[in-house]
């Protein structure tokens, strides 16, 4: 996979306020990378700069190879870019503004037809095809948007918040969508929905403070939490001071949490794991190995909230993971 998006110690200050600080990172062919950040973090300015709309203070982005203070226009025929609240003609008809759009990327004749006509399709607009944009819902609205940041087939598509005012089935759709266009095509998503992220990116970074503290697939971000892949086990208490001994020396286990005093005879605890891995197979092995049958088992997962909130606020280890 080639890289279509390289950052490279990007920064952006507006006075004394440094709102990016020195941002490297790259985006290839292929990834669908999940952008994250509390409000107030860089994110917006970041995509902004790597679209051209704002100029760098220091440092320097491409896409495709292009520049994007020496050669705006080439990076800006490149991307597809979804802003939050994409600007529309209220008044026009969704069919006439993105045929509109179509002129404006350079297109003609039939083809302008053919490439309204996809869009449609793809962003399943036809019931509002003929109405104007400003009686449309916001969800509706947001289709408009991703149907024109999709138009001319952008070998990179940059989104802010694409699913917002979405319900759930046209969540799906888009979602979907985007599986589809991602084989051939370097997406950059940037949201505050942290189930987005585990839905359809296949890699995540973290911004806060204007700095990337934190870089990898979503499963090694939810690998943080020590929750993820812990193994709850329920039995009979007397059995459970044996079973809490094997675990505890079991090589892959960290530690052993009791949850709460016996109830009824039956205690129950987790067993964390080391660095987020899978110890279900060991645990179950060790059972087998007591001739013990828990009441209970079952894997646990972390949840991304809780890796961002550690993340963001400085709980967890400071820098990017490559």
């Amino acid at each position: 996979m080639s890289d279509m998006i390289v950052l490279e110690n990007l920064t952006k200050r507006f006075g004394d306020l440094t709102a990016v600080d020195a941002v490297s990172m790259a985006v290839r062919r292929g990834e669908v990378l999940g952008f994250l950040g509390p409000n107030g973090a860089g994110k917006s300015t970041t995509m902004k700069m790597v679209c051209g709309y704002l100029t760098p203070t220091s440092g320097t982005a491409r896409v495709q190879g292009h520049d994007v203070v020496t050669e705006p226009m080439a990076v800006k025929a490149a991307i597809g870019y979804l802003p939050e609240g994409a600007p529309t003609y209220g008044d026009m008809r969704v069919s006439a503004f993105l045929r509109f759009i179509a002129q404006i990327r350079g297109f003609n004749g039939a083809e302008i037809g053919r490439r309204v006509d996809r869009v449609r399709e793809m962003a399943t607009l036809d019931e509002v095809f003929d109405r104007p944009v400003e009686t449309l819902s916001k969800g509706f609205k947001r289709r408009v948007g991703l149907a024109q940041a999709i138009l001319h087939d952008p070998e990179v598509l940059i989104m802010d918040e694409p699913t917002d005012g979405l319900d759930p089935n046209q969540k799906h759709q888009v979602r979907s969508l985007i599986k589809d266009m991602a084989h051939n095509k370097a997406i950059v998503i940037s949201t505050h929905i942290l189930e987005e992220v585990e839905a359809i990116c296949t890699r995540a970074v973290v911004i806060a403070h204007g700095k990337l503290l934190a870089d990898g697939t979503p499963e090694q971000l939810l690998c943080r939490d020590a929750r993820h892949n812990a193994v709850v086990v329920k039995l009979a208490a007397d059995q459970a001071a044996d079973i809490v001994a094997g675990l505890t020396a079991l090589d892959q286990v960290a530690g052993v949490d009791a949850l709460g005093d016996p109830v009824g005879g039956t205690a129950a605890f987790r067993a964390r794991p080391k660095a987020g891995a899978s110890i279900v197979l060991p645990v179950g092995d060790l059972l087998r190995s007591k001739n013990v049958t828990p009441e209970e088992m079952y894997v646990e997962r972390g949840h991304m909230d809780e890796v961002f909130r550690k993340i963001t606020q400085g709980d967890a280890q400071g820098g990017a993971d490559a």
